[in-house]
């Protein structure tokens, strides 16, 4: 009966969160071959302007394009080093995705104290994308950088992670738990992702390009996405560090996944809400209710929805992910109304298909729920536990061989 009472309770609370923002726009499907179209010969075979082809059918058409890319992924994840790291100063801002009055309050009061030097600046990350698209502030790669203080990095490697917040995060979301991994002597870069924050065209008030009922579009933010995290790790590489791992959530974990599939310096994965399909969260979730519109309202179906999304799925990349031994942890939350609980266990049910070496927690609240007291502490000692142990664990592999005297390694 408590239980019951629970349920009702945070499925009602849940469901008052992820509907109050008045912001979400209902968009018109497209397909968005032309932003696939410089790597797949498909989608430009489909734009009526650079071909004579007819387009009979854009959804098999899709599906093609999807097949083609997954089968060449090495490739379309693949990238050229960026050549203008740079390191710049500025004051932090919130850069907020909702419109709700204690938000914009907050905005407010943070740009004030930025232009009376009330507050600090921060230092961040810069380089141009090596996957470009047609917004140049999107463009421009913005992670903010959080170093260890020497004293605690002293007698091992240096680490760092890579920390992607969830979908229309505002630039203050995550920056406590790099906070945190520093105080392990961890370094982190709190990575933006593709049209958020300061990358966020100004015709946009939520990240909506990231994730939309444009297919195309969408998919080219998750490639810009993973090679983003890919040449942080080139940067970090540069700078001395040896262990590396990357944390994400909701979309972020999406992202995350992938570049740790494509990428083995990522030794360390904690996927904070994980699902298997894109497409099938996009179609079941409360926060895609408007994508799910726009895709319905054309004649789709989820099955349909999941097949046009198979790039950006980490079900595609799931044998690639467990080819190479990690330390992964898996969060998911028991009434998730945006990455709905079936999905999240069919995340635990591949790896334990794949022999993936993982550890599973679980929160007794919801998606966005997970922000709120006293679940965000629950999660964050899911989240900083795990980050400590793994790297403290690479950290004495690392230094274990050096520890040993010439005869006792010559015995070995």
């Amino acid at each position: 009966m408590l239980s019951k009472l629970y349920a009702k309770w945070m499925y009602s609370w849940e469901t008052a969160l992820t509907t109050r923002d008045t912001n979400r726009i209902v968009r018109p499907l497209e397909w968005g071959f032309d932003w696939l179209e410089d790597f797949s010969p498909l989608a430009r075979a489909a734009n009526p302007h650079l071909s004579d082809t007819p387009v009979a059918d854009d959804f098999a058409r899709m599906t093609a394009v999807n097949r083609d890319i997954v089968a060449r992924a090495d490739e379309f994840f693949g990238y050229e080093t960026p050549t203008d790291f740079r390191l710049e100063r500025r004051h932090p801002q919130l850069y907020p995705t909702n419109v709700r009055p204690e938000t914009l309050e907050e905005d407010a009061e943070l740009k004030r104290q930025a232009e009376t030097g009330e507050i600090e600046e921060a230092e961040f990350l810069r380089f141009t994308s090596p996957i470009r698209t047609r917004y140049p502030e999107n463009d421009q790669v913005n992670a903010r950088w959080y170093p260890a203080h020497p004293d605690t990095q002293k007698g091992k490697p240096k680490q760092a992670m890579i920390v992607m917040p969830q979908w229309n995060a505002d630039a203050f979301s995550h920056n406590a738990l790099c906070t945190l991994f520093n105080s392990f002597g961890i370094s982190c870069l709190r990575l933006s992702k593709p049209y958020h924050d300061v990358r966020r065209p100004a015709e946009l008030e939520r990240s909506d390009y990231a994730v939309s009922s444009n297919v195309g579009r969408t998919t080219e933010a998750c490639r810009q996405a993973v090679v983003d995290i890919r040449s942080c790790i080139d940067w970090l590489e540069s700078q001395g560090y040896e262990h590396f791992g990357v944390l994400g959530t909701s979309l972020g974990s999406c992202y995350a996944f992938i570049a740790a599939a494509f990428d083995q310096r990522l030794q360390v994965c904690a996927f904070n809400h994980a699902s298997t399909w894109f497409g099938d969260v996009v179609w079941a979730g409360q926060s895609t209710r408007h994508i799910r519109a726009a895709f319905e309202q054309s004649g789709l179906t989820q099955d349909q929805v999941r097949e046009i999304f198979s790039i950006v799925s980490p079900m595609s990349y799931m044998e690639r992910f467990a080819a190479t031994p990690k330390r992964v942890l898996v969060v998911h939350a028991t009434y998730d109304l945006t990455f709905p609980l079936k999905y999240s266990l069919d995340v635990l049910t591949n790896f334990d298909a794949l022999k993936i070496d993982y550890i599973s927690k679980v929160l007794p609240c919801g998606h966005y729920t997970t922000g709120e007291t006293p679940y965000k502490y629950i999660d964050g000692w899911y989240l900083g536990s795990f980050i400590y142990k793994s790297f403290k664990h690479l950290a004495q592999a690392k230094t274990a061989p050096a520890l040993e005297s010439p005869q006792t390694a010559k015995a070995r």
